[in-house]
């Protein structure tokens, strides 16, 4: 179907903002761009930040506009504000896997997964308000898997132009193995190419990942905050190119780089270094064995605090020439409470 497989960036809230974006741009871009979701219910707007990373992000690729809501009249109303705008989207994608609780219990995001008749009502309503193209995010389940034929179907019915499928339930977040083969059985049933989603962790996992269901592409959502190379890596290994392997040195100049990039007027001191925490989170899961980097990092309270840990452990002791390992080292983990503010599709 493709030349090669495409990249994608996964939506995640709070994430893939314009800044992120940008940086992605600078480290690699993927093929395909995902927003974060407008919000759609009665009083919605198109959200200025999100029109934002659509119009200026820069990287030269197309990029997709999520949309989270239930409300067919209000779902119609915001594709024709994304249209009478004029905004440059590849097409308009609905999140139908959102795990965060308080998504899914206003039916909306992975909640969708629980009444199929809803979402033939959607895929209708916005097949036919579309005018280009039309992509779902899900999952395989809200709390397993009874709906999950049943909404391939739909999806055909619907002629949906591509899905993207985090093979896991709403209920199993991000905690969970990943269950590919459910990838395989919608490479299998749909006609549209289908991207798999869910701990893409490196070069190697989403070969893996590819070979196993025979998926068109790949979308990456957590670990390309933790390796923003990996689109470029992914790329290289699709041509046939030696890989990039960043260094604990470049690692030192993405975290300066994610300091300018979460700069805002409003956004200082501590309120800034405790932002960042939620990218360096993953970061650190590649540092060092014993979480000693994600330990220190976490108690920084200013950016000359930050600074010294960053340089202690990515520099010191001729660390800055130490490959940075393309897998997140076993054991260490993101704090909860990290993971779930990132939102949607980690």
């Amino acid at each position: 179907m493709f030349d090669v497989p495409l990249t994608a960036l996964a939506p995640m809230q709070d994430v893939t903002t314009l800044p992120f974006m940008r940086l992605l741009g600078k480290y690699g871009a993927p093929d395909l761009l995902f927003t974060e979701y407008f919000r759609v219910h009665g009083h919605s707007r198109l959200e200025s930040h999100i029109v934002d990373s659509i119009l200026h992000h820069g990287t030269g690729r197309p990029v997709f506009a999520q949309l989270i809501g239930e409300s067919l009249s209000d779902l119609e109303r915001t594709v024709a504000a994304i249209e009478s705008a004029g905004l440059p989207v590849a097409g308009i994608d609905l999140n139908m896997g959102c795990p965060a609780p308080k998504v899914y219990k206003k039916h909306v995001g992975g909640g969708l997964l629980r009444d199929p008749a809803k979402v033939d009502a959607i895929l209708g309503c916005l097949r036919a308000a579309v005018p280009g193209r039309f992509t779902v995010k899900m999952r395989i389940g809200f709390e397993d898997d009874r709906n999950f034929e049943t909404i391939l179907d739909l999806l055909e019915k619907h002629r949906v132009d591509l899905l993207s499928l985090h093979a896991r339930t709403v209920k199993e977040a991000y905690r969970s193995e990943v269950h590919y083969e459910y990838i395989r059985r919608a490479v299998e049933r749909l006609p549209c190419p289908v991207l798999g989603n869910g701990n893409i962790t490196s070069v190697a996992k989403g070969q893996q990942v590819l070979d196993q269901t025979g998926c068109a592409g790949l979308m990456v959502g957590r670990h390309c905050i933790r390796n923003p190379w990996i689109f470029r890596q992914l790329r290289e290994h699709f041509a046939g190119e030696a890989i990039y392997a960043p260094t604990l040195a470049d690692v030192r100049q993405y975290v300066e780089d994610l300091y300018q990039a979460t700069t805002l007027p409003d956004r200082k001191g501590h309120f800034h270094i405790n932002h960042l925490k939620k990218f360096l989170n993953f970061v650190g899961l590649s540092v060092d064995a014993d979480g000693k980097f994600l330990h220190d990092m976490r108690r920084t309270k200013s950016k000359a605090e930050l600074d010294r840990i960053c340089d202690q452990h990515l520099i010191a002791g001729g660390r800055a020439a130490e490959l940075y390992p393309a897998e997140p080292i076993k054991g260490l983990v993101a704090r909860p409470n990290c993971e779930t503010s990132q939102g949607c599709s980690l």
